[in-house]
């Protein structure tokens, strides 16, 4: 594709590689996200352009690289634009929306137990789950310590 004007449309094969998809996930892509309007010729030929590969990009990133669900997706594309997708996709930053929980699932987040702070934005999943770990394990010798014989007294 460095051959090419930045301007030039792409076949599908060619925004297929260059996003490093199949095919078939961008043909079904049109089917779930009706932002994607690229041109059709004759015999059914598509044609992306610059900004149909832009928001393809865009859907890539936050499906594949952020996590989110078509629906989430869907839901992000209704109520920010595709203009905001195609920028992503240009490679902007991912602001997290105020509802990031819903934007992502449709759902409402799970609110935190009594007496447990709720999980600090933007704290990525390795760290979240290694204290996780870590707590499991401090319950873990608690218990251990719990279930051992009492020592006789002397």
């Amino acid at each position: 594709m460095d051959t090419k004007s930045p301007d030039a449309f792409r076949t599908i094969s060619e925004v297929a590689e260059d996003l490093d998809i199949p095919q078939h996930v961008l043909r079904f892509w049109e089917t779930r996200f009706p932002q994607i309007k690229p041109l059709k010729r004759g015999g059914g030929r598509r044609y992306y352009r610059p900004d149909d590969v832009a928001l393809l990009k865009g859907i890539r990133r936050l499906l594949y690289g952020e996590g989110y669900t078509i629906k989430g997706l869907q839901r992000i594309l209704k109520e920010q634009g595709p203009r905001h997708v195609q920028a992503i996709g240009r490679g902007a930053p991912i602001g997290a929306p105020p509802d990031a929980a819903k934007a992502r699932d449709g759902a409402a987040a799970h609110p935190a137990p009594p007496g447990r702070a709720p999980v600090p934005p933007g704290l990525d999943d390795i760290t979240l789950l290694t204290a996780v770990l870590a707590e499991l394990g401090e319950c873990k010798r608690i218990l251990d310590r719990a279930l051992q014989p009492p020592a006789e007294l002397a």
